[in-house]
């Protein structure tokens, strides 16, 4: 249900609209004519207007102009009599969501005025979530007070509101994403999409299609057209993360997209105008990855316009504490819990060296606050994704129940395999376990047979 403004000069039709959409459930305003919709859309919001396209000296044209102006997310339905058919083409150009031609009946009506209001709906959702995007990417909420940090988020603040192409590179898990959107988040394109391809994750066959779209019966299994992210983009952001895994076959259909602001799907000859901004990001050495002839040096140069190179975690120590307590207050809303850090654990994650980076830090503390007991986030439940307890020192055996267990479990397992010669059906008899009880305990406990 919506708030709809109802205008046209003559009052038996204003009346029979009004009582049409006051019966469907609609909270209905009516205005005489263009001047009196004029002076009623700016002293009030309207989530829909249906205006006559005939009136007076002020027309539904006018209306339209002046709605879109006050109100841009307000939509607009014209309503036109034979022979203005031309006029009502002109009105859609103008921004009009719809029109319909008089005579209509009031099922025809209410359906178009639903699918209105559903698309009203939809851009206020839109415009929410931008704000919400805006709010959580603030520059305010980049986490750090080291001097790299401060570098980095100097010129951010300063390439930001620009349309200026951005190549973000540093380690995994240094944050070049959250970069990105915060990129995004302060720029002129706020309120647009933001659009992520992770190119390591998506097959060469299908990455054209994934980016440019195709059309019905480009390919076996393209059983209708589909628009690509590009264009889902349009007036947005895209961001390319690991841009460098893109096939060197594809590189020079990419360049030119980015360069002309044009795509082609597949399968169709014409040519589709995009406005989008292109951040991209890679892990990898790029001038190597040019000399091994994995990435085309002409891309290269037309992405690498305004570069941010992020810092490793194991530089940039200082902003440990910080990021600690920023995961540990994350980890706690999001688990419903209360945790506090004990004695050491910041010194100790101060000596770690954070091969993982940021991303490692976080899933740290998530798995810490996850094991902490009584509210205290202890040494020993912060367990490195590749070696023994962070308390532990070395040669040290943690006696936590869960190590214990798998512990016993690991010997037991390589035990039987070897009993068994190496068999998994042997050593699962042995252990009286199924076959496939101990394939999930081995890939579990990473014990190759």
């Amino acid at each position: 249900m919506g708030k709809v403004l109802v205008v046209d000069d003559q009052r038996n039709m204003r009346t029979t609209l009004s009582l049409m959409l006051s019966e469907a459930g609609h909270d209905v305003s009516e205005a005489r004519d263009g001047d009196h919709a004029r002076d009623m859309v700016a002293a009030d919001s309207y989530d829909l207007v249906l205006t006559d396209l005939k009136m007076g000296a002020t027309d539904g044209i006018a209306v339209l102009r002046h709605v879109k102006d006050v109100s841009p997310l307000t939509e607009v339905i014209v309503m036109t009599a034979y022979g203005t058919i031309e006029s009502a083409v002109e009105a859609m150009r103008l921004g009009a969501h719809d029109y319909i031609q008089k005579p209509f009946g009031e099922q025809e009506l209410l359906v178009r005025v639903s699918r209105a209001l559903e698309k009203r709906n939809l851009a206020r959702d839109v415009t929410l979530m931008a704000a919400e995007f805006r709010e959580r990417y603030r520059f305010e909420n980049i986490i750090g007070r080291s001097r790299a940090v401060r570098d980095v988020l100097g010129r951010i603040v300063r390439i930001a509101p620009t349309d200026a192409t951005v190549l973000i590179t540093g380690e995994s898990g240094t944050g070049k994403e959250l970069v990105a959107k915060a990129i995004h988040a302060n720029s002129q394109r706020a309120d647009r999409p933001f659009v992520t391809v992770n190119c390591a994750a998506v097959s060469e066959t299908l990455l054209e299609s994934e980016l440019f779209g195709h059309v019905r019966g480009a390919f076996t299994g393209a059983v209708s057209t589909r628009r690509g992210l590009f264009e889902e983009a349009n007036g947005g952001t895209f961001f390319f993360d690991e841009v460098a895994e893109t096939p060197v076959s594809f590189q020079a259909k990419l360049l030119r997209a980015i360069q002309e602001g044009e795509i082609r799907r597949l399968g169709d000859n014409r040519i589709l105008r995009v406005d989008i901004r292109i951040i991209a990001a890679t892990n990898q050495d790029l001038q190597e990855a040019i000399r091994d002839k994995r990435f085309r040096e002409d891309l290269y140069y037309r992405l690498n316009v305004a570069r941010f190179v992020l810092p490793p975690l194991r530089d940039r120590r200082e902003d440990i504490p910080g990021l600690v307590q920023h995961f540990l207050d994350k980890a706690c809303a999001k688990m419903g819990r209360k945790v506090t850090p004990g004695e050491g654990v910041i010194d100790y994650l101060l000596d770690y060296p954070f091969k993982g980076n940021v991303r490692e830090l976080e899933n740290m503390i998530e798995q810490g606050v996850a094991l902490a007991d009584e509210g205290l986030l202890r040494r020993e439940d912060i367990v490195p994704f590749d070696g023994p307890p962070i308390g532990l020192q070395p040669g040290e055996r943690s006696l936590r129940m869960q190590d214990v267990v798998e512990r016993a479990e690991t010997e037991a397992i390589e035990q039987a395999l070897a009993q068994g010669e190496g068999s998994r059906e042997r050593a699962a008899e042995i252990l009286g376990l199924s076959p496939t009880t101990l394939w999930r305990k081995m890939k579990r406990l990473e014990i190759d047979a």
